[in-house]
């Protein structure tokens, strides 16, 4: 099938999902590049179809993934279709739509032994959330839960950001004053990083189940995630700066949970 004109209905529909009221109201997103479009194929997401720019034709990296995915329609494209349904400056020559499904994850992180999972309240940017499920998925955590004023995973830069690793992990959307409370009542111990704990992070036990969580990027925890810690961190800092990148902190707390878990003497 080939579709030329950025006019065509389905198109338009397209271009419509680089907002993410469209996203939420389709139940679809957007991803774009081979590599994203590789991940999504051999993790099984729903892609619904992928669309590549004709005069190349279906890139080296993915064709051998066509007979391995026969209900997933390829359409050949014009640049100017490409151009309409990218945010990027230099849009890549192949991008795909991948549908949502309501999550059962939830569930599960839950009902988890051990669980490491890594709950973001009100990170706003993509870049950081992006990053944060890479090293989560990179550091062995179980999942991620991005509360409600966070960043849309589904973002064109939240998913580039992930390099992927959206496909590997489980990512759950939600409340955090309803989840929350949820994991306390199985047990699973709520941590998060403090400038007023006396509680030195590389003294914490990493070993049992607990949910890493990390606030805005410029006002912290909101009051009503705060209230609910179980144990209050600090990341000791030698120098004169006066805080981590959010991204950071969580890559540190992270990779001691991992070296606690999978590295003790």
């Amino acid at each position: 099938m080939e579709i030329m004109s950025p006019q065509n209905a389905r198109v338009k529909q397209w271009a419509q999902l680089l907002e993410k009221k469209h996203r939420d109201q389709q139940q679809r997103y957007l991803i774009e590049g081979v590599h994203l479009v590789k991940e999504a194929l051999e993790n099984g997401a729903d892609v619904e179809c992928i669309a590549f720019l004709m005069e190349r034709a279906i890139p080296s990296e993915l064709a051998s993934l066509t007979s391995a995915s026969l209900a997933i329609e390829w359409i050949g494209v014009s640049e100017a279709v490409i151009a309409k349904c990218s945010d990027t400056k230099t849009p890549q020559p192949v991008f795909a739509v991948v549908r949502k499904h309501p999550s059962t994850l939830l569930a599960q992180l839950l009902k988890h032994k051990n669980s490491l999972v890594i709950v973001l309240d009100g990170v706003q940017d993509p870049g950081n959330v992006g990053t944060i499920i890479r090293t989560a998925d990179a550091a062995g955590a179980h999942g991620v839960i991005v509360g409600r004023g966070s960043a849309d995973v589904y973002s064109p830069k939240t998913l580039r950001s992930t390099m992927g690793s959206v496909f590997h992990i489980p990512i759950v959307e939600g409340d955090l004053s309803e989840i929350l409370p949820m994991a306390q009542d199985q047990g699973i111990r709520l941590a998060g990083t403090s400038l007023q704990s006396a509680s030195l992070c590389y003294e914490y036990d990493f070993s049992e189940s607990v949910w890493l969580v990390f606030g805005n990027e410029a006002q912290g925890l909101s009051g009503t995630v705060e209230a609910l810690l179980d144990d209050a961190l600090i990341i000791p800092m030698k120098g004169k700066s006066e805080s981590l990148n959010v991204a950071m902190a969580a890559s540190v707390l992270l990779y001691e949970a991992l070296r606690q878990r999978e590295y003790r003497r």
